[in-house]
């Protein structure tokens, strides 16, 4: 196209050159031997020059008639070198799915369906069953022919998610946006002026758990972060450890890490003149700024919302892991203590909070509750792998004896434990250097884990989740909490809103949704349901989870 383009351009300027030459010679001959008469005076010779001087306007006249057509023919030219580019981008943006891509949909979808007959089926001889015994022993029979269906389906959906190089692409693309990401952390707390910069002043002294302190701190970064300030970290005679925060970690800055000016305290009417602002912490501000969770950069939502199934687990994960980059001595700790433990994936990370948290912030669930998820995981995963594989499990508590308990009841797992992290995680010993070490142990390896099951009451286990996702392109799914949905502590609203209409059965406590509605969601009970507030109706009560989407915040 572009060399039919060039020919066609360069037969347009010579046929104009030849005209040229045509118009002058011939009317040159015309001058000068018009009726046989040479030009001998200098009357003639001023009509020879008027005449030519006509000619010379009518060429100049004709030029730029040709200069004006051969600018047409180049803007054309490039117009049609724009479509062509079009077309071939657009012929390369096309999905050609591979025959393994288009077998393993139809097999899901297929799948599916049998799964409803299977259902439906069984529902019916249910019915009829009048002998409690026989009706017990079916129901198990279908219980486990059910599960395996399931896994077949998720296994199959995973696969799916990765053939014809998806996987690949989700990698990549992921990988790009957090180095863009942390590359944003690095220049904006590393400026050029330090004195000259304005500030976020974030002091660790909240009393609470390690996890509750580091989500201050993560809020106070995002705080900078939306405000365009370098966040100065003040951390030393921290009740974990007197050395404070770099005792484990790098300092956030290479440049600006102290501040000993005036400061205010964060209020509404904060300017942006104000030079210095500490932050109080999270839940002491009553109108919360639309940037605080669960909002996300507006910069990187689109991208974000085809990448991940929950964007601000995501961005809360580059936060995370931005403040929780080790020191080098720390490193070597982290080092020696995963070959010690002789730490491999597949792994799961089990996390069991229990001694302070039960009855206050948390249920009782037995050890049986977490490994029920264990088995589904590597059920699963052996699956989609084709093989069987060892189940390597990390275990992660506050209580020594549910090792044991672990250990002993399921011989066919293989435990990654450290008993030393689980007695300095004891209420007696817990606000020390051991302790510190010890859960930051704890969540850095849980985080490592290819999936989780814990209780997203406790910090440890979001913290955990958080990191996880700087692990994989989307790990989204990775979890089982055995309680509440992931939150972060002191957010601004968490919205759902409705892609389906829901007619309640309200002697079972539902509401109505209308497409398009928004529920206030008030927790997820993992039985199909959620609870939650119709902000158009105003009621209050359960609804069919699958009929909801998470609305995504953004700033």
């Amino acid at each position: 196209m572009k060399n039919i383009i060039k020919y066609f351009l360069l037969t347009i300027i010579a046929l104009w050159l030849l005209g040229f030459l045509y118009i002058f010679f011939g009317n040159s001959r015309k001058v000068f031997h018009q009726n046989g008469i040479g030009i001998n005076n200098d009357n003639e010779f001023e009509s020879w020059l008027e005449n030519a001087e006509r000619e010379i306007l009518n060429l100049q006249s004709k030029n730029r008639q040709n200069e004006k057509i051969i600018q047409e023919l180049r803007q054309k030219a490039h117009q049609y070198e724009s479509e062509l580019d079009k077309l071939k981008s657009n012929e390369a943006q096309i999905f050609y799915p591979s025959f393994e891509f288009e077998e393993t949909r139809r097999k899901i979808f297929h799948d599916i369906k049998d799964v409803s007959y299977f259902i439906n089926t069984k529902i019916e001889e249910l019915k009829n069953l009048k002998d409690p015994i026989k009706f017990h022993t079916h129901l198990d029979l279908i219980e486990k022919n059910f599960q395996e269906r399931i896994n077949v389906l998720i296994a199959s959906s995973y696969n799916l998610s990765v053939t014809d190089k998806l996987g690949e692409w989700r990698k990549s693309d992921s990988e790009k946006l957090a180095n863009e990401v942390q590359k944003r952390f690095n220049q904006l707390q590393n400026p050029a002026d330090c004195r000259s910069t304005k500030k976020i002043i974030c002091d660790m002294g909240k009393s609470c758990g390690f996890g509750c302190q580091m989500h201050h701190v993560m809020y106070c970064f995002i705080t900078s972060f939306f405000t365009n300030r370098t966040m100065i970290l003040q951390s030393h005679g921290w009740r974990y450890n007197e050395k404070g925060y770099e005792a484990y970690f790098k300092p956030l800055s290479e440049k600006c890490t102290t501040f000993d000016g005036s400061y205010v305290t964060w209020n509404e009417n904060n300017n942006d003149n104000v030079e210095a602002i500490k932050m109080p912490i999270i839940d002491a501000i009553i109108n919360k700024p639309a940037y605080l969770p669960l909002s996300v950069p507006k910069e990187y939502l689109d991208r974000l919302k085809k990448l991940h199934g929950d964007p601000f687990v995501w961005w809360s994960g580059q936060v995370l892991s931005y403040l929780m980059r080790f020191n080098s001595n720390f490193q070597e700790i982290v080092y020696k203590h995963t070959k010690d433990i002789k730490f491999k994936s597949p792994c799961v990370g089990v996390h069991v909070r229990r001694t302070d948290k039960i009855g206050t912030e948390a249920s009782f669930h037995s050890i049986d509750e977490y490994m029920k998820h264990v088995k589904h995981f590597f059920d699963i995963y052996d699956l989609e792998h084709g093989q069987t594989v060892i189940r390597s499990v990390y275990l992660a508590t506050d209580e020594p004896e549910v090792l044991q308990e672990a250990k002993e009841k399921y011989q066919n797992y293989n435990f990654l434990v450290d008993e030393t992290n689980a007695k300095s995680a004891s209420l007696d010993k817990r606000y020390s250097p051991e302790s510190a070490q010890g859960v930051i142990l704890d969540i850095y390896h849980l985080s490592q884990c290819d999936y989780l099951v814990c209780t997203f009451s406790s910090q440890v286990c979001r913290m955990s989740y958080e990191l996880m996702q700087t692990r994989f392109p989307d790990a989204s799914w990775r979890f089982k909490s055995l309680d509440d949905v992931y939150y972060f502590g002191g957010q601004n609203k968490h919205d759902v809103v409705a892609i389906y209409d829901h007619e309640p059965a309200i002697e079972l406590g539902e509401i109505e949704l209308k497409k398009g509605d928004l529920v206030s969601l008030a927790g997820n009970h993992w039985n199909g349901y959620s609870k939650g507030k119709n902000k158009r109706t105003h009621q209050e009560g359960l609804f069919p989870t699958f009929k909801t989407i998470n609305l995504i915040d953004f700033f």
